[in-house]
């Protein structure tokens, strides 16, 4: 029997790349999207034919919760905060298997908490040992309203659906998605640091955060929807379905370092990361820099591996900063796709 997908957020970064390696490994997969306008849609359209698309955003409940209910399995990308979208798909009266993508500040709270920012801090969850530390979060930490909701589903509804949390780092890499390939973190300081002319951390910028290539991401997405498809084997949902995503760890003040380095080198901008500011100075040039990079996301991602033989193979964030400062500079016109400089 072929298996019916549903997908949100399919022109976003995460879900963008997600779709391309679920459609590209199973396209005799029954699958629909939600977009949001006839835009987005022609170009979901154009890479993916045979897709079957409705219109609707996030709000469109209704609609979410008809089409979840048609689907086996569900792959929510979009929003990870937006409790309403979130709300509809587990109400789906059929689905079986439901994703959700949480966002990594969910790690952050000790470091917002505390309000230590830059500062270093050596606590790091995991996903096996320490599943239940990471589903039982306190209610103010980010983004915990909707684990909550996904958590909750199949005590809520039992024996209707299983799920499953996928929680991703610093995620780089150029995605292969339709609309948006890319990222936020890296190539919102990247870009700031270019308009700026400044380097700078926030605090001693020795906080530390785990990372992942978009594709090593993608792929986590793919062994989970094929588990789905086989009874849940060999993966494990609900309480004992979070799954951190992460192949090593970045101290920002290296990252960062590296970065106003590869500027100089590139743009023949004399940069060098002399300012360790306060968080209220740094986004003034940086919007959220406190969260992007002063704040600790550390947590070991084990059930993946351990369950599902997943294995990142793609490069690490330093070796893509290159690459990152090129696309960056292009887009504000300092040197050309070529990458060579523009006087």
């Amino acid at each position: 029997m072929t298996p019916k997908v549903f997908v949100t957020g399919a022109t976003g970064y995460i879900g963008g790349d997600g779709l391309f390696e679920i459609a590209r490994a199973h396209p005799d997969w029954d699958i629909t999207c939600a977009i949001r306008n006839s835009d987005k849609a022609a170009k979901i359209a154009l890479q993916y034919p045979s897709i079957k698309l409705v219109h609707a955003d996030l709000n469109a409940v209704d609609v979410i919760e008809e089409e979840a209910s048609k689907a086996d399995v569900v792959f929510h990308f979009a929003n990870c905060d937006h409790e309403a979208s979130a709300t509809a798909i587990v109400r789906a009266t059929n689905l079986d298997t439901g994703f959700h993508t949480s966002g990594a500040l969910i790690l952050g709270t000790e470091t917002i908490d505390r309000g230590c920012w830059g500062d270093e801090l050596s606590k790091v969850y995991d996903d096996w040992v320490g599943v239940e530390e990471l589903t039982s979060l306190p209610d103010h930490a980010e983004h915990r309203n909707v684990d909550k909701l996904v958590l909750e589903a199949s005590k809520i509804y039992p024996d209707k659906i299983k799920t499953a949390i996928v929680c991703p780092p610093a995620i780089f890499g150029r995605g292969r998605g339709p609309d948006n390939q890319r990222s936020v973190q890296i190539y919102r300081v990247t870009e700031a640091f270019l308009k700026h002319k400044r380097a700078f951390t926030v605090g001693k910028g020795n906080n530390i955060w785990n990372q992942v290539h978009v594709q090593d991401l993608s792929r986590l997405y793919l062994l989970l929807g094929e588990a789905a498809v086989n009874n849940g084997d060999p993966a494990t949902w609900d309480d004992h379905g979070y799954y951190l995503a992460e192949n090593g760890t970045l101290v920002w003040k290296d990252v960062i370092e590296a970065v106003a380095g590869e500027i100089s080198n590139q743009c023949h901008i004399d940069l060098t990361v002399e300012e360790e500011l306060s968080p209220e100075e740094a986004a003034k040039l940086l919007p959220y820099a406190k969260y992007l990079i002063g704040t600790n996301c550390r947590g070991i991602s084990i059930r993946a591996r351990k369950l599902l033989g997943w294995k990142p193979r793609e490069r690490s964030l330093m070796d893509e900063i290159p690459a990152i400062v090129e696309s960056e500079a292009a887009s504000l016109g300092l040197v050309s796709p070529q990458n060579h400089a523009v006087d």
